[in-house]
């Protein structure tokens, strides 16, 4: 199928295609895309390239399908990172280390609904995310701890890949992120899109924000090595970009930390889109 882009899809809006194409439900990409267990690759694209990106997808899928929740097709995310008084999950992932970890309580704003989640990195450096619904309701713009319950099932998943030395006692919150995502299936490959626009990273109390204007993070999770939307990318000239949400958000407001890993997408893409707030200077 040959998909034609309409002029007005190119102005104001680069996800205004999203609106035509085909919906799924959380129920079914749950069960036929969940990918708990998957390969990641991560791009930073600037949101003008967004349509002819879309367009692509639609060419090499045409059973493309956006995730639909309560006629929303776009979600917003309020995420927060917890970690260890010496950052061990943020020096994990500085230091390329293979038995990495993220913790987080994940609020989907539209919707009400909060969890619990811990990544960690499977064999061949796949990734791994196990999670449980959050005892706890959640406020906005609240950095939450973790309940006895949410502390249990954390200790269990972290003992399980091999990093049963972490004392979850001491797990607090890091970092803030918030954006909203837009979510693809491609029903032809089993292979998942997200789109996340609007980024934005705070630390606690109000001690720094940092905000990402035109420019979209997007990632390909497929359950094998690549995928066809990763080569869609490639030919478009997008190449994958070590950036991690929790990671690149704490050097930004950080600046004393190390950021050799995400000093190249930090300098090359983020910087100039980048607005500090609360302390922060623009670099």
């Amino acid at each position: 199928m040959t998909a034609t882009i309409e002029p007005l899809a190119t102005l104001g809006d680069p996800l205004a295609r999203i609106d035509l194409l085909a919906a799924t439900s959380l129920e079914e990409l749950a069960q036929d895309a969940a990918l708990m267990t998957r390969t990641d690759r991560k791009y930073v694209v600037t949101a003008a390239s967004l349509p002819d990106l879309l367009v692509a997808l639609e060419a090499l899928d045409p059973g493309l399908r956006v995730l639909e929740i309560e006629g929303r097709r776009r979600h917003r995310y309020d995420s927060t990172y917890l970690d260890t008084p010496e950052l061990e999950a943020y020096w994990r992932a500085a230091r390329g280390r293979r038995h990495r970890f993220k913790i987080r309580a994940r609020h989907y704003l539209d919707t009400g609904v909060a969890f619990t989640e811990v990544k960690t990195r499977g064999a061949r450096g796949a990734t791994v995310k196990a999670r449980v619904p959050r005892d706890v309701a959640p406020v906005a713009g609240a950095h939450p701890a973790l309940s006895r319950h949410d502390g249990a099932f954390v200790g269990a998943e972290l003992d399980g890949a091999g990093l049963e030395h972490v004392d979850v006692a001491t797990l607090r919150p890091t970092l803030r992120t918030t954006y909203v995502r837009t979510t693809l299936w491609l029903p032809g490959s089993g292979s998942r899109v997200t789109i996340d626009v609007d980024l934005a990273w705070s630390l606690p109390e109000g001690a720094g924000t940092a905000r990402v204007a035109g420019l979209a993070v997007v990632e390909t999770k497929s359950p094998g090595a690549r995928s066809g939307v990763d080569r869609t990318l490639w030919t478009q000239g997008h190449r994958p970009e070590r950036i991690s949400k929790y990671a690149t958000g704490l050097a930004l407001l950080h600046p004393g930390l190390p950021a050799h890993r995400w000093h190249r997408v930090s300098t090359r893409h983020l910087q100039p889109h980048l607005t500090y707030s609360h302390g922060q200077e623009s670099a």
